[in-house]
């Protein structure tokens, strides 16, 4: 078993480390929430009190941070990670950020002879707690090789999608199509009410139809139809607005970056934005159906 250092222990990174500590790892945690800390020593492992300590003593790094600003942080500051992990150590970042900060840290990491992958995440504190998160997975093969079996402690799905920073552009593109399609569901369920189509009646011809999608047979943003969708509990998160926006700019600023068109993102990114600003930025992204509503 491994010797982990998993650097940042909140509403996703605390169950994915603690479903390690299931696995037999030895897991060092560091966050600036003592209380976090204190559930990670509650499941059986320890706290160090930097990302310098345990990127010393660890054999892998796991990262899971709030944006490209701390990555950078952590991996390329003073006494960063990069700086202070031992030759061979293996390190693997599962925050989603842009894909330029992801390709460029692990050239640094490289150059220090350090083995790195981008590796975001999709399923949610749901995934997170269950073991079932999607890995999309950047960087060598030879990485990939030596990561897939701590991934598969914390996840059911794990994609190699290609070479550094492509992780990330599979989560942000995936992301988008998620952020597109929740809206265009939302849209439908509206003009159905207006219409005087009931939505049990909607969801069972849609789902079994060409309008079949994610969004609407997994999540859909009615009660009712999805008993485990955060409809049914005045949509508390699971995925928050804030987050569905974060990823949907981190799209557009990608696109922009790369010249592709991509008109439905960019408006879904404005939708998310206004749904954001009206106070509901912590509520799950599915509740953009009652923003939709008015």
């Amino acid at each position: 078993m491994a010797r982990i250092g998993f650097i940042g222990l909140g509403n996703m990174g605390l169950p994915m480390a603690q479903n390690l500590i299931k696995a037999g790892h030895q897991i060092e945690g560091v966050d600036v929430n003592p209380a976090a800390v204190a559930r990670l020593k509650a499941a059986g492992g320890v706290s160090v009190e930097t990302a310098k300590v345990a990127a010393a003593r660890a054999d892998v790094v796991i990262t899971m941070l709030p944006s490209g600003k701390e990555v950078r942080e952590v991996y390329l500051g003073a006494g960063g990670i990069v700086e202070d992990a031992n030759a061979g150590t293996l390190l693997i970042d599962c925050s989603t950020i842009d894909v330029e900060t992801a390709r460029s840290v692990a050239a640094a990491a490289e150059k220090k002879g350090l083995m790195m992958l981008d590796a975001p995440v999709s399923g949610g504190v749901t995934g997170a707690t269950a073991a079932t998160l999607t890995f999309m997975v950047g960087g060598s093969a030879q990485a990939f090789t030596r990561a897939e079996s701590i991934l598969q402690k914390m996840g059911k799905t794990i994609v190699h999608a290609g070479g550094p920073g492509n992780g990330q552009a599979a989560k942000i593109c995936n992301n988008m199509i998620l952020g597109v399609s929740m809206i265009a569901v939302s849209e439908a369920f509206v003009l159905a009410e207006q219409l005087g189509l009931d939505h049990q009646k909607l969801f069972d011809i849609s789902s079994k139809s060409s309008g079949q999608c994610w969004s609407l047979t997994s999540y859909c943003p009615v009660p009712g139809p999805v008993p485990t969708s955060p409809a049914n509990r005045d949509y508390q998160p699971g995925f928050t607005a804030a987050m569905m926006l974060k990823d949907l700019n981190l799209a557009q600023a990608a696109a922009k970056a790369a010249g592709a068109k991509t008109e439905l993102g960019a408006a879904a990114a404005r939708i998310y934005s206004r749904y954001a600003e009206s106070g509901e930025a912590g509520r799950d992204f599915s509740g953009i159906i009652r923003f939709i509503r008015g």
